[in-house]
């Protein structure tokens, strides 16, 4: 059994974060945030895919003053992502970011943060102190070395010096992330800095790469703390479409068994026994099931003389043969269907199984 890290409650916009409350999924933004219809389009794609926080680049006073138009067409909270610019900040927070990410050591100085925190007070807006290996003070680098897994102690450092920055300003409405792109230095440093604070964490691996890459070592390294109750919310940053982001953090979560959304997806690797194209089947019926609430077990096997005693545990599956295939539900024969029509008639049974589980019909 996970227990959690004993950590403060903040909240954003409606999500509330540290504390007991329900780990969440947060992704970022790749539009030009001054080009509101494409942002508004991507943010509503990840709404749909699970998106609990979304974080936008604030690049310039437009892509600030473009936030109040976004957030009145989105329904998640809006995080504004800032970097060196103390004004760019206070109007990210005018035009409604419910947060705001910042280095509270980069902006300029004590006055220019004093002016952010102020800002943050009358609004009402919770900060995420995010510091990454990059950029950590040159003084904690030449007395730490460069942050490593047996040596974190600049990262660590970087992000309590900076969180005290926002303490003496009489501010404490915030959460902490500290980044590098290295596997077990990140487990390290937020292992270390969790005893260190009671803050509630981001958490992620910088900089992670593509899907493949991207999702291995995030996986390890956010697994790792999950299940060591580190971790309040969490990023899996990809060089993909964000929407992928957010679908790779949901199937984390369920293979931890800390939360589940939507349906799981059982399939096989193929062999020299499958007589149809498993590949594309088994993307058709992924693609579909990401629309789905409904926590089930969906199966996609490729022989249907063993496939649905493999996936005898799925709530409904599928299984090909040559020139027909099955539907089977609970490992038993449901339905025989030529193969032409296979995928149309497994959907609608999706579709159907869905709604008879929420009380659809």
């Amino acid at each position: 059994m996970i227990v959690r890290q004993n950590t403060k409650q903040i909240t954003i916009g409606d999500v509330v974060i540290g504390g007991d409350a329900p780990i969440s999924v947060q992704s970022m933004t790749n539009t030009d945030t001054r080009d509101v219809e494409a942002t508004v389009v991507q943010i509503r794609e990840l709404e749909e895919a699970g998106c609990e926080l979304i974080r936008v680049a604030v690049l310039d006073m437009q892509a600030a003053a473009a936030l109040r138009s976004i957030r009145e067409r989105i329904s998640i909270p809006l995080i504004g992502d800032i970097h060196f610019d103390s004004r760019l900040a206070i109007a990210a927070m005018e035009h409604g970011a419910q947060s705001i990410r910042i280095n509270p050591g980069n902006l300029g100085g004590e006055q220019k943060l004093r002016r952010v925190v102020d800002a943050a007070k009358v609004h009402g807006v919770p900060i995420r102190v995010g510091v990454n290996s990059g950029s950590i003070e040159k003084d904690l680098l030449a007395r730490h070395g460069y942050p490593g897994p047996e040596r974190p102690h600049a990262l660590i450092e970087s992000a309590l010096r900076n969180v005290a920055l926002l303490e003496r300003q009489g501010f404490y409405d915030l959460k902490i992330s500290i980044k590098s792109s290295d596997t077990l230095t990140t487990i390290s440093s937020y292992r270390q800095l969790s005893a260190k604070t009671d803050y509630p964490l981001h958490v992620g691996v910088t900089e992670a790469g593509g899907l493949i890459a991207g999702c291995v070592k995030s996986s390890v390294a956010l697994g790792v703390l999950l299940l060591e109750g580190i971790g309040d919310t969490f990023r899996i940053s990809l060089t993909r479409p964000p929407v992928e982001e957010v679908r790779a953090g949901f199937e984390l979560l369920r293979s931890l068994r800390i939360r589940q959304r939507g349906p799981e997806l059982i399939s096989c690797p193929t062999c020299g026994r499958t007589p149809i194209d498993m590949f594309s089947l088994a993307q058709r019926v992924e693609e579909y099931i990401q629309t789905m609430q409904t926590p089930l077990k969906v199966a996609v096997m490729g022989c249907a003389v063993n496939g649905p005693g493999e996936a005898r545990e799925a709530d409904i599956g599928v299984a090909g043969g040559k020139g027909v295939g099955i539907i089977f539900k609970k490992g038993k024969l449901y339905k025989t269907v030529a193969e032409e029509e296979l995928l149309e008639v497994f959907l609608r049974e999706l579709e159907k199984m869905e709604n008879e589980r929420q009380g659809g019909i």
